[in-house]
């Protein structure tokens, strides 16, 4: 593997164009030229249409829905430029699908998520960017470096800038595990910090057991990783709203996800609005509800990849 390539060059499949060009915005770079498309049969062909012989190659690729094809899409596009003697391949993945099968649940449960890892290894990845895993030991499951990039700074700032008292708020976690995300983004706002405790009966369904803080009469910033049916989410803010008393509520999230209910849901919830980042595209029927800010983090990952190619420090976006 070469320690450094001759240029920086990004490309792109159809998981996330938007954000790519956002991204080579930043970089002050043109998108490379790529096509991505399939064959009648379904199966995906890639056509790189541009020399990256020797280069440091970044390729822009969020495995969202539809999961699959955009993990194939990826797959392949790294193992073109591969056989086409790139110095350096980066899957620069904003949101890293299968994240949530990272462990064993019960008896003959698949690690997918260790799959995944394996198999952009053995299409020829040498790193791999991303954002907020669910699970930040999935780092562990590569042998080629990660750098997960945290977005609670973006967070942080937004609503520093949106309100100017913060002593009658306070940060929520929806669920116990995400307390410990919650407290760093509770501690970097200077607020307090409450946990509504739930039990889960099946998969995408939660009952809300118990609400540990005091939320009454404060608003409120539900904080997660994710939103992806919304259960949890609206869950948690009926709770701290009818239970708790909180006045007002927002929330945000990384990832939005924001498959089957979520829309319906939200729309309904007592959730005043949901700040999501673009690492996955929203779509205009979720933007249509008016509760849903979407806020940018290309230029991060523009950054990330300026100090990836120059070998520098990435620990100060962390």
């Amino acid at each position: 593997m070469i320690a450094h390539g001759k240029d920086v060059k990004v490309f792109t499949a159809n998981g996330n164009r938007p954000f790519a060009e956002g991204v080579c915005r930043a970089l002050g770079l043109p998108l490379g030229d790529s096509v991505v498309t399939s064959f009648a049969d379904g199966e995906v062909s890639v056509s790189i249409n541009e020399t990256v012989r020797g280069s440091d190659v970044f390729l822009v690729q969020s495995t969202c829905k539809p999961v699959n094809n955009n993990l194939m899409e990826l797959l392949i596009m790294i193992d073109a430029c591969k056989r086409a003697s790139a110095g350096r391949i980066t899957a620069v993945m904003p949101y890293f699908g299968y994240a949530r099968q990272d462990r064993k649940a019960k008896g003959r449960d698949p690690i997918s998520a260790k799959l995944v890892a394996n198999m952009l290894e053995a299409a020829g990845a040498n790193r791999v960017l991303t954002m907020d895993l669910h699970a930040a030991q999935i780092q562990g499951f590569f042998d080629i470096p990660v750098d997960n990039l945290v977005g609670n700074p973006v967070f942080v700032k937004y609503y520093l800038n949106k309100f100017e008292n913060h002593e009658e708020m306070v940060v929520v976690s929806p669920d116990v595990g995400s307390v410990a995300r919650a407290r760093a983004f509770a501690n970097k706002m200077g607020m307090g910090l409450a946990i509504v405790d739930k039990r889960r009966e099946k998969a995408n369904c939660c009952e809300v057991m118990n609400i540990i803080g005091d939320v009454r009469g404060k608003k409120c910033i539900l904080f997660d990783d994710m939103v992806d049916t919304a259960g949890s989410l609206c869950n948690a803010a009926k709770a701290i709203s009818e239970i708790g008393g909180a006045t007002e509520i927002y929330a945000c999230a990384t990832h939005g996800v924001l498959s089957g209910p979520a829309i319906g849901r939200l729309a309904d919830s007592p959730i005043t609005e949901l700040a999501l980042l673009n690492t996955i595209p929203v779509s205009d029927e979720a933007l249509a509800i008016g509760k849903i800010k979407v806020l940018d983090v290309a230029p991060i990952f523009a950054e990330a990849i300026q100090r990836t190619y120059n070998e520098t420090s990435l620990s100060v976006l962390f």
